[in-house]
């Protein structure tokens, strides 16, 4: 067993080739779409001021922001006074307070990069992991809220995710429906927050936090979670909300959302699900979670979030946006792209007189687009250099003897067949470009 020390710390990962070419592949794939949506990158330092970020995501969600202690010459006080990014919404906020005359109307961005949760790690669950979201802000249009479900779904099809759902709900649709049932205005975050739990939970756990954690009437608990996870939920909803204007008005915004995302999204693949909540406390109207077969919780979410630029003093802007959570997508696809990832030439070193022979063959062979590895151990036997060419996954051998010099050429050894073949050397490049892209 390796000693702990050379264990990447506790939620974090070493990505060896094959898992990193699978994630690269997932994250251009998804840039493309983004970028055909109009979407604009945008980079924002890992951390961030400490006060920047606590009271954005609930007592809950504050609890796992990841403090960095003070440094330095103040490194004694042992205070935090930044913290690694949660979430990439609250840097763009920040962002956008500060930087909001300089940027388009509605502004457009997409970020990806990790994220950090002071979290206890589990089964796919991390302490460093990936996120990649698209947001707009300037804009209130139910188009907006409707672009960023498309773009995602759409980015999900693009990696080949397959099987997933949108549920959509509206937190105002919530908040009139803690009004109809009466729960104290002063309650009501806290009593969201434990129904985001609905999907972990067991309905009758949910509603005994209600009442222990929350300090809900147990009636009214009983009767909240179950209305919100009875098989006619729905209907339940909308009857329980035709005279609360909140309701109401949560209600219109989701019509819109399943009305607008419907044709590209699919009908089939995207729902009114009132038991959804969504535990962040800067969401003001619809939100959306993605889920998929074989996937426990959710692979993507988000919502609107109106009010958060201007409580972090910048312009009242309207804002809505999304995440892809790219650890459990690539757990639904496997690492397939990486094992895929083929050397199209391996050269040989038969002789030390001809290593600057092969050596420029290679430079050559790399100009021309193929990737190409210099056998680099100390054997010059031919038996083990192409043990290591299988080993490496070549297409092709390059093999160059005292034979293949006096004749003015290469032999190519297909490593799959075992054929071989007598190249002339100024032919090289364009054999090898020809049948590499072949197998491509």
């Amino acid at each position: 067993m390796a000693s702990r020390q050379f264990e990447p710390p506790s939620g974090t990962r070493d990505f060896l080739a094959g898992a990193l070419r699978t994630r690269e592949h997932v994250f251009a794939r998804i840039r493309e779409v983004f970028e055909r949506y109009g979407f604009e990158p945008l980079q924002t330092p890992a951390f961030e001021r400490l006060e920047t970020l606590t009271g954005k995501y609930g007592d809950e969600g504050d609890k796992l922001i990841f403090k960095i202690l003070r440094r330095g010459e103040r490194e004694a006080e042992r205070e935090a006074d930044l913290a690694l990014r949660y979430e990439m919404t609250v840097p763009l906020a920040r962002v956008v307070a500060g930087h909001g005359s300089r940027l388009p109307a509605p502004y457009k961005r997409y970020a990806m990069g990790p994220v950090w949760r002071a979290d206890r790690p589990g089964k796919g669950r991390f302490r460093e992991f990936a996120q990649c979201d698209v947001d707009v802000v300037g804009s209130a249009s139910p188009l907006a809220d409707a672009e960023v479900v498309c773009a995602l779904t759409d980015a999900l099809d693009a990696v080949g995710v397959r099987g997933y759902r949108v549920l959509v709900n509206s937190r105002r649709a919530l908040s009139g429906l803690l009004e109809v049932y009466g729960v104290p205005a002063e309650l009501g975050g806290g009593v969201l927050i434990t129904l985001d739990k609905l999907d972990k939970l067991a309905p009758e756990q949910v509603a005994a936090e209600l009442v222990e954690a929350r300090s809900l009437a147990s009636g009214i608990a009983e009767a909240l979670v179950g209305d919100l996870t009875a098989a006619d939920a729905e209907e339940r909803m909308r009857a329980a909300l035709k005279d609360s204007e909140a309701g109401r008005a949560g209600l219109a915004e989701i019509g819109r959302l399943l009305r607008f995302a419907s044709p590209k999204v699919g009908a089939e693949r995207i729902a009114f699900t009132p038991s959804l909540v969504r535990g962040l406390d800067y969401y003001t109207g619809v939100i959306f979670e993605v889920v998929a077969e074989g996937m426990p919780g959710s692979i993507a979410s988000g919502g609107r979030y109106d009010g958060l630029i201007s409580a972090l003093g910048g312009p009242d802007v309207p804002a809505c946006g999304g995440s892809l959570g790219v650890e459990r997508i690539i757990g639904l696809l496997g690492d397939d792209e990486g094992a895929s990832h083929r050397l199209d030439a391996a050269v040989t070193v038969i002789a030390e007189d001809a290593a600057s022979d092969v050596m420029g063959f290679a430079a050559r062979l790399r100009d021309a687009g193929l990737r190409t590895e210099v056998y680099l151990a100390g054997s010059r036997k031919l038996a083990k250099q192409l043990k290591w060419a299988a080993d490496r996954r070549a297409r092709y051998a390059l093999i160059y003897g005292a034979s293949d010099r006096e004749a003015g050429a290469v032999t190519v050894r297909d490593m799959d067949s075992g054929e071989q073949a007598r190249v002339p050397v100024d032919g090289l490049e364009a054999y090898l470009s020809g049948r590499c892209a072949a197998a491509h």
